[in-house]
């Protein structure tokens, strides 16, 4: 029997609400299969089955109330085995020091429904800190948002945002690396290719230094893992947080999976369907919790220079930037070449400057031999 509880989509995470079940008790589920929406301040989201079973009693019900993360909500049990009646935990007496319940009193922060970081699980200062995210996302219950929902859901998901972006800043070292990658070889390829295809199969650049990052993580694997409890987990599969912009606003990072194993058509592909699922808000939650290393992108901007900050637990983040012509020095002439800045963002615990060179080295090399991605 396996414990199905509120997931944590994400550092800035701490609570959800519960929308809808989409199973029964006694239903059987597969690995996949979903069984609720949750809705964080991010969105709303589809959370899947972990295992293979049958499910058990549904112990808390939809509704508007915030539920921590990590309450159990049902449970998933092998088929022929007893279930076994469980209930969500009951309330206990919260160890907070003082400077943190001043702080959560302040901002009306519920401390029971906060996870302890201090001694003995007692809740410190930055817990509270950490907490602070400001207003729940309203749940739409029509088809569209009303004013007051989207600045709600844009206020929301700023607040998430710097949630996530405080924690990176005060317990991650950073240190940033970039190089300028000549595109030239790698466009002439691409435009050789698109020319032969219709406007709607065409690649778009991007696809090529994405499927490098992939291929550069497998040689330099330390960048693709979690920093969590004080060690370095690394990641077997290659799935790729991707940077997406909200048109309401915000930023979400879901995960490209398995972008090492896709060829260029299947990534461009992936892209388009994860960017649309975004931003349509059909999104499962293992694509928010999956990606072991993120890229963004901004170069349709204008910006030449993408200096990131790491999404925890990740350790990495690497930057694209917009390829434009530039002078290049080679054989003693000055040349004009489309030229990437790529840059990447590492934390200092995981690994140090000459880790992140050998990284960015193979991101080049992969990108001059571009009908090898």
């Amino acid at each position: 029997m396996a414990d199905f509880i509120m997931p944590s989509l994400g550092a800035d995470m701490q609570e959800g609400i519960l929308v809808a079940w989409r199973v029964q008790p006694g239903d059987r589920v597969h690995h996949g299969d979903i069984m609720a929406e949750i809705e964080t301040q991010k969105g709303l989201f589809e959370i899947e089955a972990f295992a293979d079973g049958v499910v058990g009693p549904l112990l808390v019900q939809p509704g508007p109330d915030k539920i921590p993360v990590g309450s159990l909500l049902t449970t998933i049990n092998a088929p022929g085995e007893a279930v076994v009646e469980k209930t969500a935990p009951s309330a206990t007496r919260i160890k907070i020091s003082p400077a943190a319940r001043k702080l959560a009193r302040e901002n009306q922060v519920d401390i029971t429904s906060l996870r302890g970081s201090g001694p003995d699980g007692s809740v410190c200062l930055a817990d509270v800190e950490q907490a602070l995210t400001g207003t729940q996302v309203q749940r739409t219950v029509s088809s569209g948002k009303s004013k007051k929902e989207m600045k709600d859901f844009k206020t929301g998901m700023r607040q998430a945002i710097a949630a996530a972006m405080s924690l990176s800043n005060r317990e991650i070292p950073h240190y940033y690396l970039s190089t300028d990658i000549d595109m030239s070889r790698a466009l002439s390829w691409l435009e050789e290719r698109n020319r032969q295809r219709s406007i709607r199969e065409r690649l778009l650049p991007v696809v090529m230094p994405l499927k490098a990052v992939a291929l550069a993580l497998k040689d330099v694997p330390e960048l693709n893992a979690h920093w969590v409890d004080g060690r370095l987990d690394l990641k077997k599969e290659v799935h790729i947080g991707f940077a997406v912009a909200l048109r309401g606003g915000g930023l979400m990072t879901p995960a490209l999976h398995n972008v090492d194993c896709l060829d260029l058509d299947q990534l461009m592909a992936a892209v388009g369907d994860l960017i649309s699922r975004t931003r349509s808000g059909k999104l499962r939650g293992s694509e928010m919790t999956d990606a072991g290393v993120t890229v963004t992108s901004l170069g349709d901007l204008g910006v030449r220079t993408v200096f990131g900050v790491i999404y925890p637990p990740q350790v990495a983040l690497i930057g694209l930037g917009k390829i434009s012509e530039q002078p290049w020095a080679e054989n003693g002439e000055i040349l004009a070449r489309p030229v990437l800045t790529a840059t990447l963002a590492a934390d200092h615990r995981a690994g140090d400057g000459h880790l992140g060179a050998q990284f960015l080295d193979r991101l080049n090399r992969l990108l001059q031999e571009p009908e090898k991605l």
